[in-house]
């Protein structure tokens, strides 16, 4: 007789997985606590007997997927689950690791719980760089709010007309000279850690660069076809294709929308519909590219040099997208800003609607990086 499906929750931590199991029969049972390392991970496998009767799933977290490669690799079937959409029942005010492996089973065994795209080795490594460089941008901005504000305070002004952290700007900054030692050791300080920050910036942008021309023929169309789009420039494309990944596993347009949080929430009972604000409830460095590339439809459509350079290379067709892009979008923003609306909810919804040219063009460069080369 064929044995039946057994479902594990598996509750990670750092340092310790607790885990329980949903048996064919009905019963959920805790396994408790063992240790989060390899060597444990496989003995408990062992233990639990046939791995192609085994289902495990545990929440996404700061533990990564390496957990989900540990149990692949082993053979058996494994889920990431993303922890906001996991039932919780009202007036449930105990929480502890048996608890909520306990849960995980249960949900898992009825089917109720969601799982997260898994990226591969290559797609994390990629996702990890990019999110650095946006790191390293943060701390660039404050290094430089820092050093702005301190000679603001002291009474230093750049000559009229003279643009800030140009190569004039920063020459300007060398070398002003302070009477009090101790401002000048602090305008020393808060300048090297200025020009550390661009030099941080600057290597892992090249890093980056040179991590594309590594990547599969795959993501390598898809950034190259998601340039043609005014306002993605090379880094907001690569930030697209590696926090997307696959970008034909999206069913629509509109699935990509709800994936970054822009759509609108709602609270619509019987003939009362009430919408508010973007939910946020998704990939949040998603939303900011295509918020941050909506401020450039708010100009009429035009192809200058540097877009031009760009599409060089790029298909006809991808290019045709993105020229329509250009003309909607700036006349959804031109017709809600004669509207009266608040302009940053404008840019929020150009930005959406952007995402859906942003899936067609994807989906298209990964057909085309799959298509066999003609002989």
């Amino acid at each position: 007789m064929k044995e039946k499906v057994r479902f594990l929750g598996m509750d990670v931590h750092a340092e310790t997985i607790a885990v329980a199991v949903a048996e064919p029969d009905g019963e959920v049972r805790s396994l408790g606590t063992i240790a989060n390392r390899a060597e444990s991970i496989r003995k408990l496998v062992k233990k639990l007997g046939p791995v192609e009767h085994l289902r495990a799933c545990y929440e996404a977290g700061p533990t990564g997927y390496v957990l989900y490669w540990q149990l692949t690799e082993l053979g058996v079937e494994c889920a990431v689950i993303a922890p906001t959409l996991v039932p919780v029942k009202a007036g449930d005010r105990v929480k502890t690791d048996r608890r909520d492996a306990l849960k995980l089973a249960r949900s898992h065994r009825s089917g109720d719980l969601t799982a997260v795209w898994v990226p591969d080795a290559g797609s994390e490594a990629l996702r990890d760089l990019v999110r650095a460089r946006e790191a390293a941008k943060q701390d660039q901005l404050r290094a430089r709010h820092r050093l702005s504000k301190f000679l603001l305070r002291t009474g230093q002004r750049p000559a009229h007309g003279m643009k800030a952290w140009t190569q004039s700007y920063m020459m300007w900054v060398r070398q002003i000279r302070f009477a009090q030692m101790a401002q000048e050791a602090t305008k020393l300080d808060h300048l090297h850690e200025v020009e550390h920050m661009g030099e941080r910036v600057a290597r892992l942008e090249q890093a980056i660069v040179e991590a594309i021309h590594l990547a599969p023929p795959q993501i390598q169309e898809v950034v190259k076809g998601l340039q043609a789009l005014r306002g993605i420039g090379q880094i907001s494309a690569v930030t697209i294709a590696a926090e997307l990944g696959n970008i034909s596993r999206f069913e629509g347009a509109r699935q990509l929308m709800g994936y970054s949080g822009a759509v609108p929430r709602e609270d619509s009972s019987g003939q009362r519909k009430q919408r508010g604000s973007i939910t946020k409830t998704g990939n949040a460095h998603l939303r900011r590219i295509a918020v941050e590339a909506a401020w450039s439809y708010r100009l009429r459509p035009g192809v200058g040099p540097a877009l031009r350079k760009r599409q060089e290379g790029v298909a006809e067709e991808i290019k045709e997208i993105a020229w329509k892009a250009q003309h909607r979008l700036h006349k959804r923003y031109s017709r809600l800003s004669a509207a009266g609306k608040d302009r940053r909810k404008i840019i929020t919804a150009v930005g959406r609607e952007l995402l859906g040219f942003i899936w067609t063009i994807g989906v298209k460069a990964e057909k085309a990086a799959n298509q066999p080369m003609a002989a």
